[in-house]
């Protein structure tokens, strides 16, 4: 198959279709959703650790000479740190846990961002606006980062593929709840998560016709995407698996963590012992 049909697909399926798996969630109950959710969370957490440190950086440094590898991790570094940078500025990071919301009745954000202290409806609007933006703008990074995978390795592109399908639905089920509770309908809230979903596409071709030919700045690319997992595991998924401490939700936790990096894992190298060569 034709690698740019692969990257619209993969992309397609990393953005849109996680959209709609979202959509899904929400015609659950309330009380079934905050249930289910926290386990895809856990599980997406397993995905991206595991892509980043068994597929992406291994991958990268196979790419690069010696006297590289120090570059190659300060780009892992400056990538975390960007993504940090990114996440204030544009407000990336917005409810990864399903009773989380923007704002509430008494104006206050829940998750400690500050939207600007205003009570009112059209500040609230303002504050789903944004999330749209910034989730066009990540999922546009998304796609540059699945289309560098593919012009690296088709198995390779495959898996971090999955990976942000599956980070990206709890993350989607998160926009959704603060559209919602911003103000808009249930149907204006997909059109626009669709609409930012389709910048995943968009950033895949471009890159596509972009870095076909720039093979010496694809490890650094691949750093990029797993400096973005890893911040958005450790930084964003995390933290909200710490609320609840009891041994039981602990060891439910650890368990779908580690099925998360298993199946990647196990993905990665089934792929790669099929792939001639």
């Amino acid at each position: 198959m034709n690698l740019l049909v692969l990257i619209i697909i993969f992309t397609a399926v990393g953005g849109i279709l996680s959209v709609l798996a979202a959509a899904v969630f929400l015609l659950l109950r309330d009380e079934h959703r905050e249930a289910v959710l926290p386990h895809g969370i856990s599980f997406a957490i397993g995905a991206l650790l595991a892509v980043a440190f068994w597929g992406l950086i291994p991958e990268a440094f196979e790419q690069v000479k010696p006297e590289q590898f120090q570059t190659l991790s300060g780009t892992i570094l400056v990538g975390i740190l960007g993504f940090f940078v990114l996440e204030k500025l544009l407000i990336w990071r917005h409810c990864h846990s399903g009773h989380c919301e923007a704002h509430t009745d008494d104006g206050h954000d829940h998750q400690g961002h500050n939207h600007g202290h205003s009570h009112s409806h059209s500040r609230a609007k303002s504050a789903g606006a944004l999330i749209i933006l910034g989730d066009s703008i990540h999922n546009f990074v998304d796609g540059v980062l699945i289309a560098a995978a593919f012009l690296t390795d088709v198995q390779l592109g495959i898996v971090t593929s999955l990976a942000v399908a599956a980070h990206e639905i709890p993350q989607e089920v998160g926009d959704f709840a603060i559209l919602l509770d911003s103000g808009y309908s249930r149907g204006k809230a997909l059109f626009y998560n669709v609409l930012a979903s389709l910048t995943t596409v968009v950033g895949g071709v471009l890159a596509y016709f972009s870095l076909e030919d720039l093979h010496d700045t694809l490890p650094y690319f691949l750093a990029l995407a797993a400096s973005s997992f890893i911040y958005i595991a450790v930084a964003d998924l995390i933290p909200s698996l710490h609320t609840k401490t009891d041994i039981k939700t602990s060891l439910q936790q650890i368990a779908l963590i580690v099925m998360g990096v298993l199946l990647i894992c196990l993905l990665h190298n089934i792929a790669h012992s099929v792939t001639p060569g």
